[in-house]
């Protein structure tokens, strides 16, 4: 009998271990979108419109979703929407080609470690997390980012922007802990000087697995002639940065270049005229609302008209 409960009790704590070793079923690489978070016009999150944003950007080719992050109004979001909305994305994806990553952020370690926890039980294909808002120093940086890969089981990137005011993770922060804990070595890199920074953590492969971009992918092209493994852009124009990807690593340089041209046009846009993102992801018939818990989305005629026509010279890039 004490034979029996010692094996039973050893397979017990193999089980129980981190799968931080395994290496990740689907690759981390290419175009992952943030998923944008929808709302119906009351202001709740349309949790119907969050599952065919799954289908969306499954027609569009992405490599990985990723929700919720900035770009996805996290911050506007309760404890229970986050829960529930990482449920309705863990049903929509199952069997979907594009890997889902879930973010697990939180203002401290205690919160963060919440979430990763029913992240985990859902099994998504990887984690994010940006940094702790009640942050005060590095070394609280590097105690957020251990807990937190103590407990997962699957890649876990570490998102460089959006934590306490003024505090950047280290590069050598970054890639000792990935030394430390084979789960993480998984970068969205957008902390200035983004383009040495992310040499630097390439300078340290393998133990540095992934080093993506974000801000809307506007180095995307330079970054891959370097050597990076992907960028994390918005939602509305997902299917031009998968043919610009497809192009670019095709050895097509000049077909990246043209269509990437004209996505320039539509990124600059959402910065001067707030609320194209949202009109776009309405116009392409993913969501019903173009409300924002953000910004009160109110285009005028001529903005509309200027999305319009900076908008035709995208259509033939498109795929769905």
């Amino acid at each position: 009998m004490a034979n029996h409960f010692t094996r039973r009790a050893w397979f017990s704590a193999m089980a129980a271990l981190p799968l931080a070793n395994a290496s990740p079923t689907k690759q981390m690489r290419g175009i992952f979108i943030i998923m944008a978070t929808p709302f119906t016009e009351s202001g709740s999150v349309d949790y119907e419109d969050l599952r065919r944003e799954v289908d969306f950007l499954t027609n569009c080719g992405v490599h990985g979703m990723v929700w919720p992050q900035l770009a996805s109004e996290y911050t506007t979001l309760s404890r229970e929407e986050r829960l529930r909305g990482m449920k309705v994305l863990a049903r929509a994806s199952t069997g979907r080609r594009p890997a889902l990553v879930l973010g697990v952020q939180g203002a401290n370690v205690q919160s963060a470690i919440e979430y990763l926890k029913v992240a985990e039980d859902l099994g998504p294909d990887a984690l994010i997390a940006i940094p702790p808002s009640e942050a005060s120093s590095v070394d609280d940086y590097r105690r957020y980012y251990s807990s937190l890969a103590e407990s997962a089981k699957r890649p876990l990137f570490i998102q460089t922007t959006g934590g306490a005011k003024g505090l950047i993770p280290p590069v050598d922060m970054i890639t000792s802990l990935a030394r430390q804990f084979p789960c993480l070595g998984y970068v969205k890199e957008e902390a200035s000087p983004v383009i040495e920074r992310m040499l630097a953590l390439a300078g340290n492969r393998p133990v540095v697995k992934s080093v993506f971009s974000g801000n809307a992918g506007k180095g995307m092209l330079y970054e891959w002639r370097l050597g990076m493994d992907g960028t994390m852009p918005g939602a509305p124009f997902s299917d031009a940065y998968v043919h610009i990807w497809d192009a670019w690593h095709a050895n097509d340089h000049a077909k990246a270049r043209e269509i990437f041209a004209r996505l320039l046009l539509m990124i600059n846009l959402d910065t001067v005229i707030p609320g194209t993102r949202q009109y776009i992801m309405k116009r392409r018939g993913v969501f019903h609302t173009t409300v924002s818990r953000r910004q009160n989305v109110k285009l005028t005629p001529r903005a509309v008209e200027e999305i319009e026509y900076c908008f035709e010279g995208l259509k033939p890039y498109l795929k769905v």
